[in-house]
């Protein structure tokens, strides 16, 4: 059986009217660096006013990313149908459920996180995180946002920052994108 890869972190952080999504660019094959600057978010939606990121399986991955896409289409951007319908399909159709990865989606007002186990999960505090060192992201994401005034796209590269000193599948080759 080969090795897993093991990669990323995606941290989405919503302060105020503005929402950051960073992710690192570490793929990694058992115990072997194999990519440094992969890049693991992508702009949806009309205007590119959705941003997606994902963890897990790259193919499995981008194949999600495919079909939420076109969920999107077809409910006309709306973030939350298209999160909810793509959950749906993603456990009871008999190909989906194989798939291995996380998704991460938002805009300005909402985020989400989708999983093959038909979970749609919405953070109460508007940060939310997958992958690696999701719980690394999350708690300084968290820290930072109790006790600074930093906007969403600081604390979101601050506390990557701090994931990447600890996470040996996260690096410090973030991709940033805001709404």
């Amino acid at each position: 059986m080969p090795t897993p890869f093991h990669a990323t972190t995606v941290l989405a952080v919503r302060r105020g009217d503005s929402t950051a999504l960073v992710a690192d660019g570490q793929v990694t094959l058992g115990d072997i660096v194999v990519k440094q600057r992969a890049r693991k978010l992508r702009r949806m939606g009309e205007n590119g006013s959705i941003i997606a990121g994902f963890a897990g399986a790259t193919a499995d991955a981008l194949a999600l990313l495919a079909k939420f896409e076109t969920k999107l289409e077809a409910h006309r951007g709306n973030l939350k149908r298209a999160s909810v319908e793509l959950a749906q399909d993603w456990r009871t159709d008999r190909v989906m459920r194989h798939l291995d990865a996380l998704l991460l989606v938002a805009n300005r007002e909402q985020m989400f996180l989708l999983s093959g186990d038909g979970d749609l999960m919405q953070p109460d505090d508007g940060i939310m995180a997958i992958g690696a060192g999701a719980s690394e992201a999350m708690a300084a994401a968290r820290a930072l946002m109790a006790r600074t005034e930093l906007a969403a796209r600081e604390i979101a590269e601050d506390a990557m920052r701090v994931t990447s000193e600890i996470c040996i599948y996260t690096n410090q080759e973030f991709v940033i994108e805001e709404v």
